[in-house]
């Protein structure tokens, strides 16, 4: 049998055990695994297994990982997280929609210390929809806001999506880290306006908030000052180039320690379930490397991705024109996977492809991040949805997908600007150690 064939058989295999609910990590192994077993033997695909497995897991860039997750779940059983929900309320919250905003807020300032979609869309979530629900504000736009707001844990650093992309490409996850900054902040703000937007066409779905004193404002600051100088210390190490990112995902995760002991604030009973929430997420994201590094190899012997490539550059649509049906796709598929599979699944076949047509890799991964983030929030399988979906039991889903949908063109309209002045994406990595 022809491997290109093969490697169709492979694909099926891998979206039909998916179908049928099998994890995307083993469904990956499985597919690689039994692709080259097909077409170099059971020798060749045993001992495939046997090296991905442990050379996957044996890299210390991984370590990235646990670090930041642990320090994100520190931060949230401390009730970090509240501190900084409580000083973006301090400061926007006596605007027309300002609860919203200061929840959009804080979730881009959990992300920074979080790298987690999720674990942003809960923590805040928890903290911000009751507020929200108290003040009168529409089920919709409080559960949308949180819901997209959350979104910034996978492109704000550290982002275990850039994580994962950098080893799927062997890219530097540092310059990966620094190009989500701009970006980042861009959403947040674009986010913020698709707020004030909603707000000015119905005040009534967005009542503003008590205004709060001066004093207080700077005082919330004070209170949310220790983890933000935990993330501006984090980041802008890598950026100085001070440590490595994985010195500073050790360094962040044992100040955040440090800080909640100090403040007596980490319980016995809340470290272990910080701990624990971190050794299942990273089980989870190490076995789905595993599964990227035994499928990735099948596909090269296929030569699928080369065959895309001759296929695109056949269309003659030119390299923005690729671009465009490469993104269209990953919407599509948006709806109907999770950011992480959709990651490991299609990057090996598309990058090449993308550094093919002469873009930079760097800026590529921003633009697939982004557009991953977008799957979050769509129909019928946003996942953010549905985790904020659970938080607010109360409200119908229905109505969370409708609350999303304006976030949803503010981020379209954050991508066209990166697509246009790639700039926004390049300018911080490109001035690294400088």
């Amino acid at each position: 049998m022809e491997p290109t064939t093969v490697g169709i058989w492979g694909i099926v295999l891998l979206f039909a055990l998916m179908i049928f609910r099998t994890p995307v990590a083993f469904a990956m192994l499985l597919s690689g695994f039994f692709g080259m077993w097909a077409l170099e033997g059971l020798r060749t695909a045993g001992a495939l297994i046997l090296t991905e497995s442990y050379a996957s897991v044996a890299s210390e860039t991984l370590i990235v990982v646990p670090m930041f997750v642990l320090l994100g779940n520190i931060a949230s059983v401390a009730g970090f997280s509240r501190g900084l929900y409580d000083a973006a309320f301090a400061w926007v919250g006596h605007y027309r929609g300002g609860l919203a905003s200061a929840s959009v807020l804080g979730c881009a300032a959990f992300s920074a210390v979080s790298g987690s979609s999720v674990a942003t869309a809960v923590t805040i979530g928890k903290v911000a929809l009751p507020e929200m629900k108290r003040l009168g504000y529409a089920d919709g736009l409080a559960t949308g806001s949180v819901a997209a707001g959350g979104t910034l844990g996978f492109l704000i650093p550290p982002s275990t999506g850039f994580v994962l992309y950098a080893i799927l490409t062997e890219q530097s996850i540092g310059r990966l880290f620094m190009a989500g900054v701009l970006p980042g902040l861009m959403l947040t703000v674009l986010f913020i306006v698709t707020v004030w937007l909603v707000a000015l066409r119905n005040p009534s779905l967005a009542p503003a908030g008590p205004n709060v004193a001066l004093g207080q404002r700077f005082r919330s600051l004070g209170q949310a000052g220790p983890l933000l100088a935990v993330m501006i210390l984090t980041i802008g190490g890598i950026y100085v180039g001070a440590f490595t990112p994985v010195e500073a995902s050790g360094i962040g995760a044992a100040l955040v320690i440090g800080l909640a002991l100090a403040a007596g604030k980490l319980s016995r009973a809340g470290f272990r379930i910080a701990v624990m929430d971190t050794l299942k997420t990273s089980a989870m994201l190490y076995t789905i490397v595993i599964g990227a590094n035994v499928l990735n190899p099948f596909f090269a012997v296929t030569q699928i991705p080369a065959l895309l490539g001759q296929g695109l550059e056949g269309l003659g649509l030119g390299a923005y024109g690729t671009l465009f049906v490469i993104i269209g796709a990953y919407v599509v598929m948006g709806m109907f996977m999770d950011g992480l599979s959709m990651l490991v699944i299609s990057i090996p076949i598309v990058f090449p492809v993308i550094t093919q047509l002469g873009f930079d890799p760097i800026w590529f991964g921003v633009v697939a991040v982004i557009v991953i983030e977008m799957g979050m929030i769509t129909p019928p399988v946003g996942l953010n949805v549905f985790v904020v979906r659970g938080v607010a039991q109360d409200v119908p889903l229905t109505t969370v997908f409708r609350g999303v949908m304006p976030f949803l063109f503010a981020m379209i309209v954050g991508l066209i600007l990166i697509i246009l002045v790639p700039q926004i994406a390049l300018l911080i990595p490109n001035t690294m150690f400088g």
